[in-house]
């Protein structure tokens, strides 16, 4: 009987223990509860960011396989024009091991049409399908349409809405061979393949009427065949291709109107900006949290400091110091938690505009899901790191004694050095009692410090991420590989391309004309797409970043990404197919770029001609200087418009393609500085506000022997600029030095080995002059509080 009431004595000083605890931890929340509040603020920020980063890291994948899935869409299709059609491919297609499902379509092709998208005209290859067609796979399925339409009717993939400036029953127009065919927008339909503008080409449906109108007006060389095909493990889509290409190798490098596209290869160049923006969230939330524990390890430190007389009064009324240090521990994991937990739920809210981005950048509809794995990670990360910072900075509450608590927690001295005397130190009063304040409270100094450099980092970052997309993109459109030329004019097969050079070069306005064409080769066994010129040293984008490009018959330059997987470098031999033909070439060179997944190389015109004899290349690359792009066209196309095939209006195309880029990244610099502003203002608010506090009777006194309000808020402020300005100089030099490698780590599974972005420094000195004055104002305006002090409050408190 008596070991059960001693047991039950025990259970009980244990729950009473407990709610000591619990409530130790309450009262310090009620003590102070700006703290909390901005504490509760910054980690539900980072919570929210986190998980925002984390689902769209781990669902896009799986969202964009669902939505094939759902769509039906081919994992693999093999386009070509009519004539060239042959029924060993589709049978090698069907009987492909791993094809669930195969079926072959007739289409109409229309080679570098034009159409307005966006702000701009857009070139590109167009495929047309007839809508009434009763197809097993990517099948039309309209999201959105007219209530009624008819035969002049088009319909168009979702990117021409979130994208593309288009709305139901809009004029829409096509340009093709100098003839416009105009329709109307009929509906919108989703779709993974050929939907989005940065994959070179895009699929229509016509009605049936208008379908068979179309194919008439146009030559049988706008005829063609689509194979699509659908397989059970959808991964295997560039195998599928590149082995039907190697099947029908000699075939189809005779005739160049053979071309294909897998899912994988589309979902990397769609998934590359959205995870990349995602991966800037995390990045940022992962700054934020580091905010978070730089403040509670102030708060912790300073509430010891402050509060060493009550903790002793604890300690000496019987709290051990395992309670005081739980309680503190139990105060904050109890803020992480609800911050985690609120921002995680604000997180799913927040989506819809995030989704709205993932829609616009790929053309389908975001439909978001629970993501219970993100959000796991989510609050255990914010919440183990908070836990771990609280421990370390509580822990020297067990080596409090309860006396030298008492006496205020002097032991036997603690007195620091006079670094600036004001009868010696040179300079006004209030600027020499500014610095003492900034030297006498060190510590809050580096944890605002920290959290300064921290902030002007992200936001350099983020602010030179937006300048090279939406102002001066041209290092943006060089990781695509793309030659900074004005004009493209491709040529007829038949015609003398040297001769045809030289005259353009010889036309007004021209500066210079280069050859630059794209070809398909095998690099030691690996499909790549190879640059061929004659003057590499003419082009002005050089995407070699070790060693040089081409300059003999016998060199080669590659890229890292096709280095790597051949494991050959600089010096080494590669054997080069083409055409059935193989020859031993020189690498002189590595290089990146961001298009066809990095799987690049460069050739030579001399080169390329010792495995077809009679290559001439195809595509002229024509830079102009005072004159319009469009000018030039008509033009070119007035005097020689028999001998091509089409011209592309490089700049408009560009401008085109980069638009949905700018939007997204827009979005998330306005986020960053947002919460830049929200994070300097709290920091400045919390550590102000603890200060006035602190040194209330010391401004009391100031106050009663002259000093006016406005001359204690100025001192206040100009305490922190030396902290500001440090924090915003070191920050601006590391966004000023490290945005370009950060940058490149983050694009490197793209093929980005090295990234050159502008570093403007106008913006860069225009943003941390925006933080620096930001940090004064706040200072000030927080400052006010010291209105409220006055003698007469003192002496009667």
């Amino acid at each position: 009987m008596s070991s059960a009431i001693k047991s039950s004595k025990i259970s009980l000083q244990k729950w009473g223990g407990k709610v000591k605890i619990i409530n130790l931890a309450m009262a310090n929340i009620r003590k102070s509860k700006s703290a909390t509040f901005s504490l509760f603020i910054f980690i539900l920020v980072a919570a929210l960011l986190l998980n925002i980063g984390l689902m769209v890291i781990t669902q896009i994948n799986t969202f964009f396989e669902s939505k094939a899935e759902q769509l039906k869409d081919p994992h693999a299709i093999i386009m070509m024009d009519y004539a060239n059609y042959h029924s060993s491919y589709g049978e090698f297609i069907t009987k492909y091991p791993g094809v669930t499902e195969s079926e072959t379509e007739e289409m109409i092709r229309m080679n570098m049409a034009k159409f307005n998208f966006g702000n701009s005209e857009l070139s590109t290859n167009v495929i047309i399908f007839n809508a009434d067609t009763k197809r097993r796979i990517g099948p039309l399925n309209l999201i959105e349409k007219l209530n009624t339409y008819g035969s002049h009717d088009i319909f168009v993939p979702y990117s021409f809405k979130t994208n593309g400036g288009y709305q139901l029953g809009d004029h829409f127009t096509i340009t093709y061979q100098d003839k416009e065919y105009e329709y109307r927008i009929g509906g919108f339909f989703e779709t993974t393949m050929m939907g989005t503008n940065n994959m070179g080409v895009m699929k229509f449906m016509l009605p049936e009427p208008s379908y068979l109108k179309l194919a008439d007006e146009l030559s049988t060389q706008s005829e063609g065949l689509v194979i699509s095909a659908i397989l059970d493990d959808q991964t295997q889509s560039s195998t599928l291709k590149n082995n039907f290409f190697k099947e029908f190798h000699q075939s189809i490098e005779v005739n160049a109107n053979i071309w294909g596209l897998d899912i994988e290869q589309v979902k990397s160049v769609t998934t590359l900006t959205i995870n990349l923006l995602a991966t800037i969230l995390v990045a940022f939330a992962i700054i934020i949290v580091l905010v978070s524990l730089i403040v509670i390890k102030f708060r912790v430190a300073n509430s010891i400091e402050d509060g060493v007389e009550n903790i002793g009064v604890l300690k000496a009324i019987g709290y051990t110091s395992r309670q005081i240090l739980s309680s503190m521990i139990l105060q904050f994991i109890f803020i992480a938690l609800c911050g985690s937990v609120i921002g995680i739920a604000l997180s799913y809210v927040f989506m819809s505009f995030f989704g709205s981005i993932i829609s616009t950048l790929s053309g389908l509809i975001w439909t978001q899901t629970f993501g219970p794995m993100a959000n796991l990670i989510s609050i255990f990360f914010v919440t183990l790191a908070v836990l771990i910072v609280t421990l370390l900075s509580a822990f020297r509450v067990k080596k409090i004694l309860p006396v030298a608590a008492l006496r205020g927690g002097i032991q036997t001295h603690n007195f620091r050095k006079n670094r600036v005397p004001l009868e010696k130190a040179r300079g006004g009063l209030h600027f020499l009692l500014a610095i003492k304040s900034t030297l006498a409270n060190a510590k809050q100094n580096m944890m605002i410090l920290f959290i300064i450099i921290a902030l002007t980092f992200a936001s350099v970052f983020s602010a030179v991420s937006y300048y090279n997309i939406a102002s001066d993109k041209t290092a943006f459109v060089d990781l695509f590989g793309v030659e900074p030329a004005n004009v493209y004019v491709i040529i007829k097969s038949d015609v003398d391309i040297r001769e045809l050079l030289s005259h353009i070069e010889q036309m007004e306005y021209v500066r210079k004309v280069n050859l630059l064409d794209k070809i398909q080769t095998k690099i030691d066994g690996q499909i790549v797409y190879t640059n061929v010129t004659n003057h590499y040293d003419q082009l002005e984008n050089n995407i070699v970043y070790e060693g040089r490009q081409p300059k003999y018959e016998n060199e080669i330059s590659i890229s890292w990404v096709v280095s790597s997987q051949i494991n050959k470098g600089v010096g080494d031999t590669v054997e080069v197919e083409f055409e059935n033909e193989t020859a031993s070439f020189l690498v002189t060179g590595i290089s990146q770029l961001i298009h066809h997944s990095g799987q690049v190389a460069a050739l030579t015109l001399e080169g390329i001609q010792q495995l077809q004899t009679n290559y001439k290349g195809s595509t002229l690359n024509v830079y102009l200087d005072g004159i319009s792009n469009k000018d030039f066209i008509k033009n070119v196309q007035e005097q020689y418009g028999d001998y091509l095939v089409g011209t592309v209006d490089i700049d408009e195309n560009i401008e085109s393609e980069t638009g949905m880029y700018t939007d997204a990244v827009f979005a998330v610099l306005l986020t960053v500085l947002a919460i830049t502003v929200l994070v300097v203002v709290m920091i400045l608010y919390l550590v102000i506000k603890t200060m006035i506090i602190k040194r209330k009777k010391e401004f009391g006194v100031m106050k009663a022997i002259g000093y006016s309000t406005m001359q204690l808020m100025h001192q206040i402020a100009i305490s922190f600029l030396p902290v500001i300005i440090t924090g915003v100089t070191i920050g601006g030099a590391l966004g000023y030095f490290f945005t370009n490698p950060m940058l490149a780590v983050l694009l490197s599974s793209a093929g980005v080995k090295r990234l050159d972005f502008t570093i403007h420094l106008p913006t860069v000195l225009l943003l941390c002059i925006g933080i620096l004055l930001l940090g004064y104002l706040v200072s000030m305006l927080v400052s006010l509080k010291i209105k409220k002090i006055t003698v007469h409050s003192l002496m009667t408190e």
